[in-house]
């Protein structure tokens, strides 16, 4: 077994290589020893078998429920049904053998009857607790399993859904899912639903043993107190199934603010937003508090009313017993068994109550995730989906229309027909949809209308993962991951060797920069690629599309970052990078559209103008007078 998220041979302290591709510094040489040691003990685990296809949704979606979730554990189950009724059973032991060593052992004074009810009393103790600890386990085994299939489901789900998914949901909301909503899961399953099965059995054990010690005090008993107690626990799950719902969105609320102020840090502490973001956190989790007391208070009347009613049942139960007592009807041993047994039939009601809070916090959290599971991605791959075969380059927007929202259209009745190898720019206004079209080509929207097409292929009837290693996207703002930047430059290309990923860097002109890291390539980006300039996450966005060698090129303002310095490197990286592929750039700077073979002028979503650079200038349109603007501003900074 190796070492969890080895990083490999260079950080491990002289332990043996481990896996690459691992955002992991490495174990210190003085603790690799204990590792090794407490590896030693762990089980042997196969790896997971995960398999992601975007033709195949979630098993259960908007079915999800906790019958399916446990269901592929089923002979756990029955096990943890077992222990749970022997358990219940032995439980209510103890009310018995009490009444038998009353009336057998100290009212007849027999000695021996005593010593037997008093052995078979801690034997009916040692194997309650036995009994408790087996199924403590298996529940927790079976939650554990349960929750494992879940977060890679979740997790898997994040992957499949589509772009406008995470345009529209917020980043802690989405991460509450897969934290606070799964762990109320978990202490439901672990804990939650064998308390109920065992407080639940133990009040019917309880019922015919009170009908078999006297069926006239168990029928007052039914009549006197299950009926208010059932209005009150009616009454109970009405009031706290919104409240718990509540308490889920206004938690994910929390954690949603939280995220985004962590993530937007840097521009709050610039802008001396620190109070305002404090006062308005106080106010998101104000809301989360007042959801909070409301299902307390809920509980702050169920709670006390059914332990008063438990106790002044009980008083009236034992006037009644002892006239009976008193009568002759009823032994003391048998009257004392009973109120035993009339406390260990209150209390499961009382337990009950609290496990139902756990339900209901394990109910909401299942709808919440029934909604993330059930939801089905925009962009989805057609069953009948074929292979993209190794394409020309060719690519080809036949009468497309797109909006995000449906009545607001960004691109409108665009055609366009790109040639196999041929670098086209897309120029115009921001906003003007420039950046849209090459998503489409990805495929990360599917057009309103029309279709967009690679080598005469509709893009929706391909597989999106054979589409996609053909593609190669270098957006605006490059995302780097935590880790080594060996692993952030080969992230689309995995097996590539370091001579590859050293030659990628020369392209780019990124080499010089590696050579002073400290680490060289072995140095660990921080999460985002904070560590790194913005220039320099740039390059190693390009760096990173030059190692895939894609065969269709799509670079969204790729020199957007850069000073000029680091511009005219990236100029001679391109002539490199673009050579012998379909590109398309979006570019702001015309210095970039100026390399294209043609140039797509773009305006409130419609093409208005194509052409090469001087053919556009000279047809003193929209071009000429970005250009004029353009070469106006270039002379001020000279």
């Amino acid at each position: 077994m190796t070492t969890p998220g080895g990083g490999g041979a260079a950080f491990n302290g002289g332990g043996s290589a481990t896996a690459p591709g691992l955002p992991f510094a490495g174990v210190p040489p003085e603790m690799q020893a204990s590792i090794d040691k407490l590896l030693k003990a762990e089980p042997e685990r196969s790896e997971p078998d995960v398999v992601f296809d975007h033709s195949r949704p979630d098993p259960d979606g908007a079915k999800l429920s906790l019958r399916r979730l446990i269901r592929p554990y089923w002979p756990m189950v029955l096990l943890a049904g077992l222990l749970v009724a022997v358990e219940a059973l032995t439980l209510q032991a103890g009310p018995k053998l009490t009444q038998i060593g009353i009336d057998d052992g100290i009212t007849a004074k027999n000695f021996g009857a005593l010593v037997v009810v008093t052995v078979v009393y801690l034997a009916s103790l040692v194997l309650t607790g036995l009994s408790q600890a087996a199924r403590v386990k298996v529940t927790g085994r079976i939650a554990a399993w349960v929750m494992n299939d879940l977060r890679i489901r979740v997790f898997t789900q994040l992957q499949r859904l589509s772009l406008n998914f995470y345009t529209e949901e917020k980043a802690g909301v989405i991460m509450s899912r897969m934290t606070s909503d799964i762990e109320n899961l978990q202490q439901l399953l672990q804990d939650g639903l064998a308390q109920f099965a065992v407080q639940g059995l133990t009040m019917v054990v309880v019922t015919v043993v009170l009908f078999s010690y006297n069926a006239w005090l168990a029928l007052i008993t039914i009549l006197l107190v299950v009926p208010i107690l059932t209005g009150l626990s009616l009454w109970f799950h009405r009031a706290t199934g919104k409240g718990y719902v509540r308490v889920r969105d206004t938690l994910a609320d929390v954690i949603a603010d939280l995220s985004e102020s962590l993530q937007g840090v840097r521009i709050i502490t610039a802008h001396n937003r620190q109070q305002h973001n404090t006062e308005h956190h106080r106010q998101v989790t104000g809301t989360y508090y007042d959801a909070n007391v409301r299902t307390a208070r809920i509980n702050s009347v169920y709670t006390p009313s059914t332990q008063v009613i438990g106790v002044a049942g009980q008083i009236a139960l034992l006037a009644i017993g002892a006239g009976m007592v008193a009568d002759g009807q009823l032994t003391i041993g048998e009257l004392v068994a009973f109120l035993l047994s009339l406390g260990a039939f209150f209390q499961p009601i009382q337990q009950l109550v609290q496990q139902h809070n756990t339900y209901q916090q394990g109910q909401s959290s299942i709808v919440k995730l029934k909604q993330l599971l059930g939801t089905r991605p925009e962009v989805e791959e057609d069953p009948g989906a074929v292979d993209l075969p190794k394409v020309e380059g060719e690519v080809v927007f036949d009468g497309v229309t797109f909006g995000y929202l449906p009545d607001r259209p960004v691109i409108s009745d665009v055609s366009l027909e790109i040639q196999a190898g041929e670098t086209v720019a897309f120029v115009g206004p921001t906003g003007a949809g420039k950046s849209t079209l090459a998503k489409l080509v990805a495929r990360f929207y599917d057009p309103t209308s029309g279709r967009v097409l690679i080598d005469r292929r509709d893009l929706k009837d391909v597989r999106i993962d054979s589409l996609r290693r053909q593609l190669g996207v270098v957006p605006q703002e490059p995302f780097l991951f935590a880790g080594p930047l060996r692993d952030n430059i080969r992230f689309a290309a995995p097996d590539a060797s370091d001579d590859q990923v050293r030659e990628a860097l020369r392209v780019v002109g990124l080499d010089e920069v590696v050579e002073r890291l400290p680490d060289g390539l072995d140095t660990v980006v921080q999460e985002r690629g904070q560590s790194l300039s913005s220039g320099e996450r740039q390059l190693v966005a390009l760096a990173r599309a030059f190692l895939a060698q894609p065969r269709v090129l799509v670079l969204d303002e790729a020199t957007s970052n850069l000073d000029l310095r680091s511009e005219s490197k990236i100029e001679d990286a391109l002539d490199v990078l673009l050579e012998g592929r379909t590109a398309i750039l979006i570019a702001h700077r015309l210095s970039t559209a100026m390399k294209a073979d043609r140039i797509i002028v773009i305006d409130e979503g419609r093409i208005v103008e194509i052409g090469s650079h001087d053919q556009l200038v000279a047809a003193d349109g929209k071009y000429t007078q970005m250009y004029a603007t353009w070469t106006s501003q270039a002379a001020k900074v000279h």
